[in-house]
């Protein structure tokens, strides 16, 4: 069992909000049902995975400035249209969860969960910190793929993907990469690079599928590396795959600094114990009573205290 667990937060209260009926509400009427879903995802975990330690990592900036540069299309499919053209890009977000988000984050407080960002980067660039700071064993909650570069079996860096649900989860480790996409275990990144993600706004290689960049990331490993085989008489690429990596040169250039997470961040050391009861039960029963929050409060106090008894 992990550890440490990160949470990708944004994409867990994304798949609360839209996996619980948005007529779970707090008393004056606000929208709950993101907040109410995260809590029971949260005491579903550590009672299944029993982590020591817990953070959940936040998106203090989705769409960062370096990323954007490198690669204009980057997650442009999802910025909101600006009231004016000199106001900066806000990500779609249903008002029913946008206010849902600070109430999320209060409770985590009054709890004393840990949850973390850091300014101009995503959520995903504090987890890639995390993990590779880490010096025992790590599980990575996320429905992301990207976040499968980060799997790491020597390091027990495991990922538990959660597109097809909580209770549905998927343990995603190095043999679970090389299984899905034929490539070895720690190479996805490079492997989406060279194959585009049309959800994040990649464009990837033209002519160039899952089939081919595959083939492409076993026989050589890295980008760098791929693009040397392309100008290498010697290889044995065929013409087709050299004249589209070639084509796609530019591309290939900025796409590992757009896919690759960071993984040096200035994250703060702080104290991730994964806490037995709440810090600050005053202000946490207060929280309660206001968004009618009582049953998955309960629900996951008592998987914290039931793991803290093991």
């Amino acid at each position: 069992m992990a550890e440490l667990m990160v949470l990708d937060a944004a994409s867990m209260y994304f798949r609360a909000f839209f996996g619980v009926p948005d007529s779970v509400r707090a008393p004056d009427g606000t929208p709950v049902n993101a907040v109410r879903g995260f809590l029971d995802f949260i005491a579903h975990l550590t009672k299944l995975r029993r982590p020591t330690h817990l953070v959940a990592c936040m998106d203090y900036d989705w769409r960062p400035a370096f990323r954007v540069e490198a690669i204009p299309s980057y997650k442009a499919h999802r910025v909101a249209v600006p009231a004016t053209t000199s106001a900066p890009a806000e990500e779609e977000v249903p008002d029913d969860l946008e206010v849902q988000v600070p109430i999320i984050t209060d409770v985590l407080d009054a709890i004393g969960i840990v949850h973390l960002g850091v300014e101009g980067h995503e959520a995903d660039d504090v987890i890639g910190t995390l993990a590779t700071r880490a010096h025992g064993p790590v599980d990575v909650v996320t429905g992301d793929r990207d976040l499968f570069q980060l799997v790491d079996d020597e390091r027990a860096v495991r990922v538990l993907y959660i597109a097809k649900g909580i209770r549905n989860l998927e343990i995603v480790d190095e043999a679970a990469v090389s299984r899905k996409y034929g490539i070895p275990g720690r190479s996805y990144a490079a492997f989406a690079s060279l194959r585009g993600d049309p959800s994040d706004g990649l464009p990837g290689v033209p002519g160039v599928g899952d089939k081919t960049a595959a083939a492409l990331v076993s026989a050589h490993g890295d980008i760098p590396a791929i693009l040397a085989a392309a100008e290498d008489p010697g290889s044995a690429m065929s013409p087709a795959v050299r004249r589209k990596l070639r084509d796609a040169a530019a591309y290939l250039a900025v796409a590992p600094k757009v896919v690759e997470v960071v993984r040096d961040l200035p994250v703060p050391d702080v104290d991730a114990t994964l806490p037995a009861v709440p810090r600050d039960p005053e202000a946490l029963l207060a929280l309660s009573d206001r968004w009618g929050l009582d049953s998955p409060l309960n629900r996951l106090l008592g998987a914290l205290s039931e793991v803290a008894e093991r």
